[in-house]
């Protein structure tokens, strides 16, 4: 199914690539794109098969990303955060699972995961009260996952939960006027004291230690994968693809380029440019192989039903950290190389440029902090971070 899925959203980039430019200008998605890729199964790669999902291997999903991230950054980045949400609501209790996707298993689900929210306990569950930024597509969300600390009767955090909340309860407010990313329509939620019964809240540390009720349904390899995994790799794959997608343009339009300056000359005949175009194409392979090779051996224990080496855990998060990087890099190479043609508006290499460094703002792309840990650990040192 996870080929046909591929091969579905294949035949869409043309027609994302055409709506590319005015996904950037309007500043979102088209809900005709969302309609198309839901279509072709994107948003289900990830969903678990009782609910009509794939249930895919995750690389494969992040395959399809880079994909679409390939022709359009901020598709490429919508799809694959509202995609990966599913994973994490399968860990759910099933009653949530059920509100969700009972009457339509094609029900999107957006997020803002930072702890801004608050939670003070009531009979059944908890008050939510917050304002969350960031929230990437959830226009096109019929639910959101949001973070917050749950405050105890001192009004001191006692602990720090992930809520899942229906649309009525929490407004939408157009916010997002941004460099990169533009067509992410990243919008701020607000909720004002909304009732949260128990079964839509999830520990975090329970998440990190790859425990979740929605586990006693959904029993496959898949659902037993750590959140640091599934989740940070989903904001590293747009911005590897939009990259990838760009060094292809990139060399496709430049081979038959003719230097108006420097001497004049074919612009694939100067030694600087391939030079320049080996060093992209490099760190663009060295990105996806590792991050692919990552995803893959840790699903293959969890396949395996085995415990996973705390030692890969940490590997995720530097590969992926420097996946990113290695993008930018890559991007970078490529923007300078292309002389004053990548200053202008609205070209693929300017607005891929934008994308590449908007996404790696993201805080699990935060490379030094995910470094540190993995260094921490190589030295034998003790790792306490959800984000292993």
């Amino acid at each position: 199914m996870s080929d046909e899925v591929l091969e579905s959203v294949r035949t869409l980039l043309p027609k994302i690539a055409e709506r590319a430019r005015a996904t950037d200008e309007e500043g979102r998605v088209p809900a005709e794109t969302i309609r198309e890729l839901a279509g072709a199964g994107v948003f289900g790669m990830l969903r678990p098969k009782r609910y009509g999902g794939a249930e895919s291997e995750p690389v494969r999903f992040f395959e399809a990303i880079r994909a679409i991230s390939g022709v359009c950054g901020s598709t490429g980045w919508v799809t694959s955060v509202l995609g990966v949400h599913p994973w994490q609501l399968a860990l759910f209790a099933e009653t949530a699972q059920d509100e969700v996707w009972g009457a339509d298993p094609e029900t999107l689900v957006s997020s803002s995961y930072a702890p801004v929210g608050r939670l003070a306990p009531v009979p059944g569950g908890y008050e939510l009260s917050g304002r969350w930024s960031f929230s990437s597509g959830c226009e096109h969300a019929g639910w959101a996952l949001v973070g917050a600390l749950v405050v105890g009767a001192e009004g001191r955090p006692v602990d720090f939960m992930t809520v899942l909340v229906p649309r009525s309860d929490y407004a939408i407010e157009d916010v997002w006027d941004t460099v990169g990313l533009r067509g992410t329509a990243s919008n701020d939620l607000v909720v004002e004291r909304a009732f949260v019964p128990g079964h839509r809240t999830m520990r975090n540390y329970d998440l990190a230690q790859l425990r979740g009720p929605g586990q006693k349904v959904n029993t496959g390899p898949l659902y037993r994968m750590p959140f640091a995994t599934v989740f940070t790799s989903a904001v590293a794959a747009p911005v590897i693809g939009a990259v990838a997608g760009c060094y292809d343009s990139y060399v496709t339009a430049m081979r038959d380029r003719v230097r108006l300056s420097l001497g004049g000359g074919r612009f694939a005949e100067d030694q600087f440019a391939q030079v320049a175009v080996a060093r992209a194409a490099s760190e663009i392979d060295a990105a996806i192989l590792q991050t692919d090779r990552n995803v893959r051996e840790v699903y293959g224990y969890a396949a395996r039903n085995e415990p996973i080496p705390m030692e890969l855990r940490l590997r995720v998060r530097r590969d992926q950290v420097r996946g990113t990087e290695r993008a930018i890099e890559a991007i970078d190479v490529l923007f300078k190389t292309a002389g004053g043609n990548s200053l202008r508006r609205g070209s693929l290499i300017e607005r891929a440029w934008r994308d590449a460094h908007a996404g790696s703002v993201h805080v699990a792309n935060d490379v030094e902090r995910a470094l540190a840990m993995y260094g921490k650990g190589a030295f034998g040192l003790t790792v306490e971070d959800n984000l292993v």
